[in-house]
């Protein structure tokens, strides 16, 4: 569940940055300065649109890993009764992804710039539809919630705190409460910082919590955990409080092209990303939900921690040499 984005990307340089205040590496909601951004960037010569959203992303990598049989996947988000909002829902069914959106017609379908320089993306989500998602219009609906208790794994990127916690919570429990797995991403560093009270509530039933470097060490100041070792946070932040006891915490902060750290029972174990060639990266835009994608393949299959980061490890390998979220046919992994 999640904020269902059409992803709007084209190569800026940094006058182009500067001229919007975005740093080169960041993810943030759009305000009213960015609207000329929006208007501005779907000019640019080469611009290319994707059917995105972080855990939407995450999703269609998981089923493309798999590949057979096709919707093993379920996903809730909302979009608008307009134009991008048919373009997502033609992409969700081609990546062959169970999409039950919530349309409404008072907001436009969400998009994200994805402004590209170098192997840095800056991106600017402007969330509009996916903000209207409602838990009593739709999560509560006898046949949604149905689809909800048939899933074995949950996974929700941080994002979707800014539109509906009390969801998010709903699923959190539920998965608690039958002993099933609920995995959440920190998504950016601004949930941290400005959605702390929503994440928090819910990180008692996250069984596996996913971030990257900057995330980690923005949770872990805000928690203050005073320290920025990424192996001593990840400790610290498996040791927070739980509800289902029957299953340990366990956290996984990735690191860009340096080792990705996890939580391994009482330890922490760094496992190393897979080579490439710098010339190779052609845009880094949805490496982490690509690593989370192939992470839940191997979950839902019952594979060992280690193999779950590995099949992560080879889908954000394969997305980073493409641009946008997107990837081959089929996957060539073994």
């Amino acid at each position: 569940m999640g904020n269902p984005l059409l992803d709007i990307s084209a190569v800026v340089d940094k006058d182009f940055l500067d001229k919007f205040g975005l740093k080169s590496n960041d993810q943030i909601l759009a305000e009213d300065k960015h609207k000329a951004l929006f208007e501005e960037i779907v000019k640019r010569n080469k611009v290319e649109y994707h059917a995105g959203g972080s855990t939407q992303n995450s999703v269609k990598i998981a089923q493309w890993m798999i590949q057979k049989p096709h919707k093993v996947a379920t996903f809730f988000g909302c979009i608008g009764t307009d134009h991008f909002g048919k373009i997502l829902k033609k992409k969700a069914e081609e990546a062959h992804v169970d999409a039950h959106y919530y349309e409404q017609n008072e907001e436009p379908t969400g998009t994200c710039a994805a402004c590209i320089t170098g192997d840095n993306r800056s991106l600017v989500a402007n969330l509009a539809a996916a903000n209207c998602y409602k838990k009593e219009k739709h999560l509560d609906l006898d046949s949604n919630w149905e689809l909800v208790k048939k899933a074995k794994v949950y996974y929700i990127a941080g994002f979707f705190l800014t539109v509906s916690p009390e969801s998010i919570l709903k699923v959190a429990k539920h998965a608690s409460d039958n002993n099933k797995i609920f995995s959440m991403n920190l998504s950016a560093p601004f949930i941290s910082q400005f959605f702390y009270e929503p994440l928090m509530k819910v990180m008692p039933y996250v069984d596996i919590l996913f971030g990257n470097e900057t995330e980690a060490a923005t949770f872990a100041k805000k928690l203050g955990f005073e320290t920025d070792d990424i192996a001593e946070i990840a400790k610290k932040t498996r040791n927070l409080p739980k509800e289902n006891t029957k299953r340990q915490r366990v956290v996984v902060f990735t690191q860009g092209k340096d080792d990705t750290v996890a939580t391994v029972g009482e330890k922490v174990t760094m496992f190393p990303v897979l080579d490439i060639d710098q010339n190779d990266i052609v845009d880094t835009n949805g490496a982490g939900d690509a690593f989370v994608g192939g992470f839940l393949y191997a979950l839902v299959q019952d594979q060992t921690l280690e193999e779950c980061i590995r099949a992560g490890h080879y889908a954000a390998n394969v997305i980073i040499r493409r641009v946008g979220c997107t990837f081959p046919e089929k996957p060539d992994y073994h």
